[in-house]
Parts: structure tokens; C-alpha cells; sequence
């Protein structure tokens, strides 16, 4: 069911940015992909490379990654975060979700009008 007729205020604002790393390529593809057929991210941006650092089982790592920009409802944020656990191949993968204080009116309607609640 979509979400529709739903009142966005600037201060207000359900809408969230999701980032979440992951390796370039196919595997990038297939999740944003897979999240947009589900209507749970109404767009999927890939940027790629991103060079991650980080501390991974008492050892320094560096990876390049892709970096997907997820805009979604958080409606659907438990939905999305359970399919990027399903389908994502790392162990322990990067979901933040950050909320939007601001956005076009318009565009923040058509990614309600693409998404599916819970």
C-alpha cells in the first residue's frame, strides 16, 4: 500500500537518508536494486570509491566500497533494514539512517507516492 497524503513540515520531516557501505559492483547493484522493487527505498544512489578505514576483529582494515544513499519513509525503515540484513554479503553491514530537516516538497512527495508502509 503506498504511502500517501501524508503532511510533511519542515521541522517534522519522517523522511529518511539511509547510508550503507558495501562492495562496489554487483553486489551494490543487486541490493539498491532489490530495495527499490521492494518500495522500500524510492531511489538508490551508488557512489563509488569510497575508501573505508576501520577496525574490523583487532585488526586495522581499508576497503573500497560503495556508499548507497537510501531515500525512504520511516515507515519503512524496519522493513528496509530487514532486507539489507538478508541481502547485504557483509557480516556486520553499515545502516545509519539520518532524518531530513529539509527537503523539496515535491520530490518528498514522489518518494512517498514509491514506497510501501510496514
Amino acid at each position: 500500500m503506498p504511502i500517501t497524503g501524508l503532511l510533511i513540515t519542515m521541522n517534522e520531516s519522517e523522511y529518511l537518508l539511509v547510508l550503507c557501505t558495501c562492495p562496489p559492483g554487483k553486489a551494490a547493484e543487486h541490493l539498491a536494486q532489490s530495495l527499490v522493487e521492494r518500495k522500500l527505498a524510492a531511489c538508490v544512489n551508488i557512489t563509488r570509491p569510497v575508501l573505508s578505514i576501520y577496525r574490523w576483529k583487532d585488526s586495522l582494515e581499508k576497503d573500497e566500497e560503495a556508499l548507497l544513499y537510501i531515500k525512504t519513509h520511516t515507515a519503512s525503515w524496519s522493513a528496509l533494514e530487514q532486507a539489507i540484513l538478508e541481502l547485504h554479503p557483509y557480516d556486520l553491514p553499515e545502516i545509519i539512517a539520518l532524518p531530513l530537516a529539509r527537503g523539496n516538497q515535491h520530490y518528498l512527495n514522489w518518494v512517498g507516492e514509491n514506497l510501501c508502509a510496514d
